[in-house]
């Protein structure tokens, strides 16, 4: 059976492994064309290969002895030694066959014919127009050392060796703050800068206070880490660090990552920041608390003025104990608990928070004025994971359940919809695993989730977002079509979108399934009427005579004025807040209806005067219409 398998397998089709263009370069080597003698034998038993940075010495004569090109001095060069990197820099055939070949240290002769250097079909580097590249030439190179490097930069203008393995997984990034100990030396080993003593260098990410390359380099890195950084010149930008660029064609810069401090823009506006002072434990964002966690911290709370002016300390004001809270709950401000839930346990931050993530939102101490900017200091004692449902029984499940809805609701009526609407989703997401066992318990599951997924709709409602409300309310009718609650609702978010059709046909269809529903329905049709005819008289008039022209002519379309428009959006606003249902879920529906504010009315009267074969190319809104 197993000779069967291995037949079967021999058969099948083997991927072939996708060519380099290395790979097809070499295949045009023939015997005699490269030629190696050993000058200096090297030391070590490795060779360098594909990723490995070459750094080599490379002097270029005629077959009798005159040089044409070299990197040393005594021949004439600058005497800094070429950085290629095997497999992605450009080099010329001969090297990228005779490099692999030597050892560190090793000096060898390579004896090329004109195809194995630039004189190559499609030679990737470039030469001079005087340089003799149909002509056989001597290659003596010196493999002064080779090494793994990360490329940073696919151009190959910052590329990383590491010297020391850093700590952790994370990297500076910005706006966060660094401090290492940094030198710097040009290619031919002058140094031109030195932070070893002392403190070390302290910049922020992003801010172009060190070279571009050496900031990206830096961003690879990990704390305690150490490595040479090599940026070539198009990445050696002017900063505060080398305030003067000479014409290095690059530099070195030696690096150890000495600390960093994690700042984070909550925003992405530099209005909310967190900065960590203080490490915590475990990985982030793994070990951060999760969604309705309780959590355990110590806060300072201070004033953004020239003092600093503390207006709240749990160690003072709380008889040193600390603050609890279950996030989610909207217990403490919205910026405290954005930041909160981004930490680790035993961390410390410094939050530097404006006044619409603060205290104008919030129950504002009696110390500190309205309108402004705070400074909390936290720490994160600890927190409890939220209960896991887990093994619980029916009945403890639903009384789980129950809880959440109840904070829900008090969410809502606090105006918080979004919080809202998070604890409902959460208790319907851990449904998806509930089971129910008798009919009994099935049909109390079933009416539950029908309450959630109604209350979710009405948040969407308050938030505007009517399509995802009717959405919501869809899920309550593909289980139970005839429930008048969820048809009112979808009615109500029809209404708000403009959809005048289906939310008519949703609150007739209440009569007919609940008669005890017809007074809510029939108040819900009044007020659908009513907006209706508002619609109907506002757009009446936008086009008042709009139709005295005869077909080709062309029409001035009125445009109300602003106050009138505003007067007219505040009416439909109270006369929507007017309209209330009874309900059962435990949400006051008291705002239940919003005006209309997505998709536009139906104008079915339009088009009955439109002349005949006419049609209109813009609707409402336009100054202009053009008649076809």
């Amino acid at each position: 059976m197993a000779v069967e398998e291995d037949a079967e397998q021999s058969y099948l089709p083997q991927k072939k492994k996708s060519e380099s263009d290395e790979d097809k370069r070499r295949k045009k080597i023939i015997p005699g064309s490269l030629m190696k003698a050993l000058m200096r034998p090297g030391g070590g038993e490795s060779n360098p290969s594909d990723g490995d940075q070459v750094i080599y010495h490379c002097t270029v004569r005629t077959l009798d002895g005159v040089v044409i090109q070299s990197t040393r001095s005594e021949n004439g060069g600058k005497g800094i030694p070429v950085r290629d990197v095997l497999g992605k820099s450009k080099m010329i055939l001969g090297l990228l066959e005779g490099i692999p070949s030597m050892l560190k240290g090793e000096v060898s002769m390579f004896k090329m014919k004109p195809q194995m250097h630039y004189a190559e079909d499609d030679c990737p580097v470039p030469v001079p127009s005087n340089f003799p590249k149909d002509d056989e030439l001597h290659f003596e190179i010196e493999l002064i050392d080779f090494s793994k490097v990360k490329v940073v930069c696919d151009d190959l203008g910052v590329l990383k060796k590491v010297v020391d393995e850093g700590q952790g997984w994370e990297s500076p990034r910005e706006p966060y703050e660094v401090k290492a100990w940094i030198s710097a030396k040009t290619g031919d080993g002058k140094l031109i800068l030195s932070h070893t003593e002392g403190e070390p260098y302290f910049f922020t990410f992003g801010k172009s206070e060190v070279p571009k390359g050496l900031e990206i380099g830096i961003g690879t890195m990990a704390r305690k880490e150490k490595a040479i950084i090599y940026v070539r010149n198009q990445y050696l930008t002017p900063s505060p660090l080398l305030p003067e660029i000479e014409d290095y064609e690059e530099v070195h810069f030696e690096v150890e990552l000495d600390h960093f401090i994690q700042v984070r823009d909550m925003l992405g506006d530099g209005r909310l920041i967190k900065r960590r002072l203080q490490d915590g434990k475990g990985e982030f964002p793994m070990d951060c608390p999760l969604h309705d966690s309780l959590l355990r911290v110590h806060y300072r709370g201070m004033l953004l003025n020239e003092v600093k002016t503390v207006f709240y300390d749990t160690r003072v004001d709380n008889q040193g104990d600390p603050l609890e809270f279950s996030s989610g709950e909207g217990m403490v401000p919205e910026g405290f608990e954005m930041c909160v839930r981004l930490m680790l346990p035993g961390e410390i931050a410094l939050v530097t928070c404006p006044p619409d993530y603060a205290y104008d939102k919030f129950s504002r101490p009696p110390n500190v004025p309205e309108g402004a900017h705070v400074q909390w200091e936290i720490e994160l004692l600890g927190f409890e994971m939220p209960k896991d449902w887990t093994g619980l029984n029916f009945q403890s499940i639903m009384d789980e359940a129950e809880k959440i809805r109840v904070t829900g609701n008090r969410l809502f009526k606090e105006g918080k919809f979004e919080l809202a609407k998070a604890k409902y989703e959460k208790v319907l997401r851990e449904f998806n695993h509930v089971n129910p066992q008798t009919d009994e318990e099935g049909k109390v599951f079933l009416d539950t989730r029908n309450l959630l997924h109604l209350n979710v709709a009405l948040c969407f409602l308050k938030m505007g977002e009517c399509r995802k409300s009717i959405e919501a309310c869809n899920k309550v009718l593909d289980a139970t079509p005839v429930h008048a609650k969820a048809l009112y609702r979808r009615g109500m978010a029809y209404m708000a979108a403009g959809d005048f059709e289906e939310a008519r046909s949703d609150f007739q269809m209440m009569i007919k399934v609940d008669k005890s529903a017809e007074p809510d329905a029939t108040a819900a049709l009044a007020k659908l009427k009513k907006q209706e005819q508002e619609v109907e008289t506002k757009a009446r008039k936008q086009f008042k005579g709009l139709f005295d022209k005869k077909p080709g002519e062309i029409a001035e379309a009125q445009v109300e004025d602003r106050g009138g428009d505003q007067a007219s959006g505040s009416e439909n606003q109270k006369n929507s807040e007017e309209s209330s249902s009874s309900s059962s879920d435990g949400v006051d529906e008291s705002q239940d209806v919003h005006r209309a504010a997505a998709g536009q009315p139906r104008l079915g009267w339009l088009y009955n005067l439109w002349p005949p074969g006419g049609r209109v190319l813009s609707a409402l809104g336009l100054q202009r219409c053009t008649i076809l």
